[in-house]
């Protein structure tokens, strides 16, 4: 790079800095958002069910029922228990919204058990909210059925019993933040990024200024990386609190190569810039490239694989999904975090990033040349 080159390139990189940092309420939104959206998604965006309530309509009053209820109590997962007298008590605890689930036990069900045979509970779940009691349905499943096998632990002397043991991998408890917090350092980190590389070319037609950059000695390339030197440090910025924060304050392990991770990263935060500069370049104004970004965001998150896995998606949109920069650096973040992800692994799920770079920074210096004749 010959001087003259580098002199340019400094200049426009201090100047698209300086446009980006130089107002204070800029500088609070590009730190304060990311910081308090993991908060809060973090906490907030969680499929666990916790604290629901529990009715019980207990017509035995014999020793297993009250066995199960207090199993039930002792939940971490259940905030309390809500006696219920009769049938129109439940219908209208649900109803209300007052429970989340019915535990009806008949009159004969603890002298079932005592004699032998099968002793049935029955379950009212609040249909309205399918997928809460889907997961409460499983958690009281599972109480009734430990201490079913504690009441009958042979069917019968000598007969050959079947014990099963569940161990999940990478995340042994289940914590659900485990499997959330990696995501979000991919969904928020591609928000945070688009948005200000939408605004870059968008912002200069608005402010009047880009005829100056038509004008200026600066090349095409020059000026694409003078534009994509903010997104890029910030981004960087970002990920960087994320990967202190996600272990430390929320306790997910950081079980792999953080040096891989970075590698990584450079070229997610770069594909992302190439969308982003497609949207700003295809903008007149900061408003369009504003909603343009929202336009790409949704599908880019949509089909990452964060909500739900991309082999569930119909064929045709998993070969679109291969072209979307989140589902391949979500696989790495989540690889990296809680799988100790080898090198190679990381890798290959980091080309189709440099590709997806390639094509859409091509196409970017393809537009932004076109304009500027």
């Amino acid at each position: 790079m010959s001087s003259a080159s580098f002199a340019r390139l400094s200049a426009i990189i201090v100047k698209e800095l300086w446009a980006v940092f130089r107002d204070p309420r800029a500088r609070i939104t590009l730190i304060a958002p990311p910081l308090l959206q993991l908060v809060l998604f973090g906490f907030a965006a969680t499929l666990e069910v916790r604290n629901f309530d529990v009715g019980v309509l207990d017509r035995d009053s014999g020793i297993w029922s009250h066995e199960i209820v207090s199993r039930v109590a002792g939940s971490p997962n259940v905030g309390r228990i809500v006696p219920l007298a009769s049938p129109d008590d439940m219908r209208e605890a649900i109803n209300n919204q007052q429970v989340i689930a019915v535990l009806s036990f008949d009159s004969r069900f603890s002298a079932a058990i005592e004699g032998g045979q099968i002793g049935e509970v029955q379950i009212v779940l609040d249909g309205r909210r399918s997928n809460a009691s889907q997961i409460v349905s499983s958690y009281l499943q599972q109480i009734i059925g430990q201490v079913a096998a504690e009441a009958r632990p042979a069917a019968t002397p000598g007969q050959s019993t079947t014990r099963t043991v569940v161990t999940n991998w990478f995340n042994p408890a289940l914590i659900y933040l485990w499997f959330v917090m990696p995501a979000l350092l991919v969904t928020l980190g591609a928000t945070g990024t688009l948005s200000i590389t939408a605004q870059s070319v968008a912002r200069e037609r608005e402010l009047g200024t880009f005829d100056q950059l038509m004008v200026s000695p600066l090349r095409v390339h020059e000026i694409l990386i003078g534009k994509m030197a903010p997104p890029l440090l910030i981004g960087f910025f970002n990920a960087t609190l994320y990967v202190i924060l996600i272990p430390t304050v929320f306790g997910v392990p950081l079980t792999g190569s953080v040096a891989s991770f970075y590698f990584s990263l450079f070229f997610y935060v770069v594909s992302l810039i190439g969308v982003g500069m497609l949207v700003s370049t295809l903008s007149q104004t900061q408003q369009q490239a504003f909603l343009g970004m929202f336009l790409v965001t949704v599908p880019l998150i949509l089909l990452s694989g964060f909500a739900t896995p991309v082999d569930n998606m119909p064929g045709w949109l998993q070969v679109i999904a291969f072209a979307n920069p989140c589902r391949h650096f979500l696989v790495v973040s989540e690889g990296v975090f809680l799988k100790d992800m080898p090198a190679a692994v990381i890798l290959a799920n980091t080309w189709p990033l440099a590709a997806i770079a390639s094509v859409t920074l091509t196409v970017s210096a393809i537009l932004f040349r076109a304009r500027m004749e």
